[in-house]
């Protein structure tokens, strides 16, 4: 890796200034181990010059163009007459001068589709309305060496999209979001900003939001984003059928992971995510042999041995930050033991009766109910737990190893519209549009000493994208087998 920022101009306010050549800004900051001692006059002046014009003039706006201004247009008619501010966020370092790979929040990609650092949608009240107006960092300056000298200059991180290019892209004006922070401390009537991503934007605001009215902005963004438009119903199946790719990816090389670990498991479906997608939506989860028990086992640094089960819980995140969140259970080579049989086909039927619950007008729990019965009633059928089962559900007694809730929704976010109102979300109602996940499972800890000891190390949960629909719902992620001998088919058929 280059050492970027050899020079660099002094940036008091943020990473996004840029200093200049007038005697009375900053001067350049030398790099305290930097090679070279400064840069001399012939050196800056020949920086200047001798660039082509790159200017992008024959751009299109991006495909989600109308459903964003359609979003911003549902925004607008709930909060009339207020300014509202939501910002992407900015870089955060990783260590010493190295970031992490940044990821705009969900509110601002929504209701934009642009996804730069230190971007901010502004929504000025006009009229019956608002005039929305997206905030970004400009080209780097060539006249004065940014774009050379800072860290953040182009010819270090690459180029940017001109304001005149933006406005074109994302159907929204553009306007440099170095003149924004000063623009709103001077701003008056009722403001609205969603928090938690940009420090300097928040204290532009500090005496005018507050932080209840602000909860009501993030609330209506995360509520708005249940029902699903045709566009990211798109973007939920590129997703899944991306991720089906991956676990077909992982199959073909379980050998390769029992010579190695977990980490091989991981590595191979990152591949798949990062070259069709994103990213992953998050960190995957290559669970075997007794790590399955361990609900969110991200190490993936365990052994892969024959014999064992594979808890595979990944999903790759598209482009426009839709993710998949799918899980599979996998016997390692290729068959499933007895017992192993008995607890995966304990969880299927689960999971059958939780999707059989998913309709439109049902209430949101009605899945999880029916997904827990089911388990409630094997473990009262194998002993492990005392009947009747009314008794066991009423207590929560299958809990101890069933663990988790049996679904969440789905979208940008892996757990999506987590801030909506209990209301609207747990308490509320399915509709067509909808999008959530049908995860039950059963995990036996390795030292569990309620259970026979061959139970023991066992943990197995199958995970499927439902949409709800009109008529009923639809299995985004039916293309992965489930049922237990159509598993053993499907490994052995692609292992072949």
């Amino acid at each position: 890796m280059t050492v970027a920022e050899e020079l660099t101009p002094a940036v008091p306010d943020s990473a996004a200034d840029a200093a200049g050549p007038d005697e009375s800004e900053e001067p350049i900051k030398q790099r305290k181990n930097g090679l070279y001692p400064g840069v001399s006059d012939e050196l800056a002046e020949n920086m200047k010059g001798g660039w082509a014009d790159t200017e992008l003039r024959d751009l299109e706006p991006i495909p989600q163009a109308a459903e964003t201004a359609a979003r911003r247009a549902a925004l607008s008619a709930r909060f009339p007459g207020e300014r509202l501010v939501i910002p992407a966020g900015n870089l955060k370092t990783r260590s010493n001068d190295t970031e992490y790979a940044f990821r705009a929040s969900v509110e601002y990609a929504y209701l934009t589709g642009n996804q730069t650092e230190d971007g901010v949608l502004v929504l000025e009240p006009k009229g019956e309305g608002h005039e929305a107006t997206i905030y970004l960092l400009p080209r780097s300056d060539r006249e004065n060496g940014e774009f050379w000298l800072d860290g953040q200059g182009e010819l270090w991180v690459g180029r940017r999209h001109s304001l005149t290019e933006a406005g074109t892209l994302y159907g929204i004006p553009a306007s440099d979001v170095r003149e924004l922070a000063g623009a709103l401390r001077e701003a008056t009537g009722p403001v609205r900003v969603v928090r938690g991503y940009d420090a300097g934007i928040e204290a532009a605001l500090t005496d005018k939001v507050t932080a209840e009215r602000d909860e009501e902005l993030r609330v209506f963004l995360s509520e708005a984003r249940l029902v699903k438009d045709e566009f990211e119903v798109g973007e939920l199946q590129k997703a899944v059928d991306s991720t089906v790719r991956g676990f077909e990816d992982v199959v073909k090389v379980l050998d390769k992971a029992e010579a190695t670990s977990e980490r091989y498991i991981e590595g191979t479906f990152f591949l798949r995510a990062r070259v069709e997608g994103n990213d992953v939506g998050y960190g995957t989860i290559a669970a075997a042999g007794p790590h399955a028990c361990t609900l969110h086992w991200v190490r993936n640094d365990g052994a892969v041995r024959s014999g064992e089960l594979l808890l595979l819980d990944a999903g790759v995140e598209t482009h426009t930050y839709y993710t998949a969140d799918v899980t599979r259970t996998l016997p390692i080579n290729g068959r499933f033991s007895d017992l192993q049989r008995k607890i995966y086909d304990a969880v299927y039927e689960a999971q059958e009766a939780g999707i059989a619950a998913v309709k439109p007008g049902a209430k949101y729990r009605d899945f999880h109910d029916a997904a827990q019965r089911v388990l409630a009633e094997k473990l009262v059928e194998w002993g492990l737990v005392e009947g009747p089962v009314e008794r066991v559900l009423e207590l929560g007694l299958q809990r101890r190893w069933t663990l988790h809730g049996t679904g969440h929704m789905l979208g940008m976010d892996v757990h999506d519209c987590a801030a909506a109102r209990v209301e609207a979300y747990v308490d509320g109602v399915l509709e067509p549009g909808m999008c959530l996940t049908v995860e039950p499972g059963l995990y036996f800890q390795a030292d569990d000493l309620t259970v026979p000891e061959e139970y023991r190390g066992i943990g197995v949960r199958i995970e499927d994208d439902i949409l709800v629909t009109e008529d009923g719902n639809r299995n985004l992620s039916a293309a992965l087998p489930r049922r237990s001998d159509e598993v053993e088919a499907w490994m052995a058929s692609v292992k072949g």
